[in-house]
Parts: structure tokens; C-alpha cells; sequence
């Protein structure tokens, strides 16, 4: 893990906690199957004492329930020494229709909630004051727009409405630092086009398996926008180091042309000795825009394996390999 001079422009609180590891809490919200609560507790905890700081979170991850887990399980610490952020984008709104789970969305809660998207400086004002009630906290450090290509185009919305309102937040020191995430670096690009964010949330687009062609990194750079890079084991399919038959991408059967891609770099990994989910959390940081990257943990035995791939050595042979065989474009 190293430090992108990126950071440099970010208030030193955020460069601290972004020096390590970070952690994403979608699994808080039963993200995939039930998580119980105590792990997510333990799991916050296991973080603390291998000195990670930066949390993420959002009202979409279990209509609520994962900053409801965060929240409690950081009561007590002090908001000087941690780093947490949330989204905006979906509000919560009572469900005139329940149908008993929220398992259609991918996460394992009652649906007494559903998700309105709202992209307007109203909704991030709503969502904001919501999150925080949930999280029971007075303040956050990061505000991200979330997912605003999906199902539909709302970035017309989210320029007129929201990009203002982050602005004013962050100039009254409501909040230290907002940004947009998603999937789509197309519409990453947009922002950092058009917009005054300090950072992005890119997730599963710059990997070891695949690097956006849009020229969102080398535009990150030039605007000292900082990339906080997510998703890197690309829905788990680099979270082994023999990528299975089976393996999902983007929330679905992976195709066979990216399993067979997955195993090319595999086999790289292992003729170097290298672990190809420690080479995967190791890649993002190569680019100099890269301030963070960041894993989803669970559990407490994922949060210590996680801390230990990331600190793994990777040599400069196992990079220059892959570039010689076509398995490697990095941008910058």
C-alpha cells in the first residue's frame, strides 16, 4: 500500500485513514446471505486493532441495516480518529407493498423500506440527515452520489442538484469531502468533467482483470480527483487463487472468456508464487491516482485475511510478466 500524491490536497484526517486498507460494510446489510450482527461487530472491532480507519457504507446496503451495524459498532470511538462514508442518491421510504424480503435487491432484510432515487439538493439533504440518525452520529466525513446510471440516466438531475448541494456542505465544513460512486466509468468521467468532487468511487473497473479505456484515470489525475478503487476482486471471481468454474462477475454467472482470463493471470500469480487476491489488492495502487482501495469484510476472519493479502510484497517480475502477455494495460 502506498499513498498517491493525490492525497496530498485531501484534510489530513482523510489522508490518514486512507493510508490503509479500506473497509466496505455492504455485507453488513445481508448483502448475498445473512450476516449476523455480532460479526459485523467483530469485524469493525478486528479492523481497529490492524489499524484501519476508513469505513463506507450507504442507506442502499439493507435498506439501512448496514449503518445501523456500523454505527453501533463504532459508539464510543472518537469521530477524530476514523473515517466514515456514506451515499446519497436512494432515500428510504416505507413500502406501501411488502412482500416479506428485500432478497430481490440482493440483500437478506424485511422490505418494510424501499429505495426512491432522488438526486436533487433536497434528497441529499434528506438522505443525509437520515443516514445520520441511523448511524447515530452527528456528522460524516464523506458524502458519495450513488450509482447515478442505474436503472436510468439521472446525471442532468444530480448536476443541477446535488453537485450544489455537496458543494455547500463541503465549504460549511458539514461534510470534509464528497465524490461520486459507481461502476460505469463512463459516467465517472462525466463528473469529473463537469463537476468540483474531490473523489470518485470506482468500483470493478480498474483491476488486474480489467482497466477502463475511458480515460477516467489519466482525467483523475490531471484534476487531483482522487480514485478510491473498489470491487478489485471483480464480484470474487480474483478472490481465489484458482478462479473456480462458478465464479460470478458483476452479480451473475461469469461469462467463460473472463473465466479463462482470470486463470491466465492466475497462472502468472503462480508461477511467481504469488496470491492472485493479494496481487488484485495490490494492482489499484500503482496508479498514482489512487488514494484507497477498498474490500468488503463480513467477518472478522475476512477483515485479518484482507489486512494480510494487502500487505503482501508483490515483485516488479509478476507485473512486468503480465504486461508481456498482454494481461496488463495499465493507464495513467
Amino acid at each position: 500500500m502506498t499513498a498517491s500524491t493525490l492525497s496530498r490536497h485531501l484534510p489530513a484526517k482523510l489522508q490518514r485513514a486512507f493510508a490503509g486498507l479500506g473497509v466496505g460494510t455492504a455485507q453488513f446489510g445481508n448483502m448475498g446471505r445473512v450476516t449476523p450482527e455480532r460479526d459485523c461487530l467483530d469485524a469493525v472491532d478486528t479492523a481497529w486493532e490492524l489499524g484501519l480507519r476508513f469505513f463506507d457504507t450507504a442507506p442502499h446496503y439493507g435498506l439501512g441495516v448496514s449503518e445501523q451495524r456500523l454505527g453501533k459498532a463504532l459508539r464510543g470511538r472518537s469521530p477524530e480518529d476514523y473515517v466514515i462514508s456514506t451515499k446519497v442518491g436512494r432515500l428510504l421510504a416505507p413500502n406501501p407493498s411488502p412482500q416479506g424480503s428485500d432478497e430481490v435487491n440482493g440483500f437478506h432484510v424485511a422490505d418494510e423500506l424501499m429505495r426512491v432515487r432522488d438526486y436533487t439538493a433536497e434528497g441529499v439533504r434528506q438522505s443525509l440527515t437520515a443516514s445520520l440518525e441511523r448511524l447515530g452520529m452527528t456528522s460524516v466525513d464523506i458524502l458519495w452520489i450513488h450509482d447515478p446510471e442505474e436503472p436510468s440516466d439521472r446525471f442532468e438531475e444530480a448536476l443541477a442538484g446535488a453537485v450544489p448541494e455537496l458543494d455547500r456542505l463541503r465549504e460549511q465544513g458539514v461534510i470534509s469531502a464528497w465524490g461520486v460512486g459507481s461502476k460505469d466509468a463512463a459516467m465517472l468521467k462525466r463528473f469529473v468533467d463537469q463537476a468540483s468532487l474531490d473523489l470518485i468511487m470506482l468500483a470493478g473497473r480498474y483491476t488486474l482483470l480489467e482497466q477502463e479505456q475511458v480515460g477516467l484515470m489519466s482525467t483523475c489525475l490531471e484534476r487531483n480527483v482522487g480514485v478510491v478503487a473498489v470491487g478489485v476482486f471483480n464480484s470474487g471471481l480474483l478472490a481465489r487463487d484458482e478462479p473456480p468454474a462458478d465464479a460470478w462477475y458483476e452479480y451473475g454467472q461469469a461469462p467463460q472468456s473472463v473465466i479463462a482470463r482470470a486463470r491466465e493471470l492466475a497462472a502468472v500469480a503462480h508461477a511467481h508464487a504469488v496470491s492472485l487476491p493479494a496481487a488484485a489488492l495490490a494492482f489499484p495502487w500503482r496508479h498514482p491516482a489512487v488514494v484507497n482501495v477498498m474490500a468488503g469484510m463480513r467477518s472478522p476472519e475476512q477483515v485479518t485475511r484482507n489486512h494480510a493479502l494487502a500487505s503482501s510484497n508483490i515483485p516488479d517480475a509478476f507485473w512486468g510478466e503480465l504486461k508481456a502477455r498482454g494481461l496488463l494495460e495499465e493507464t495513467s
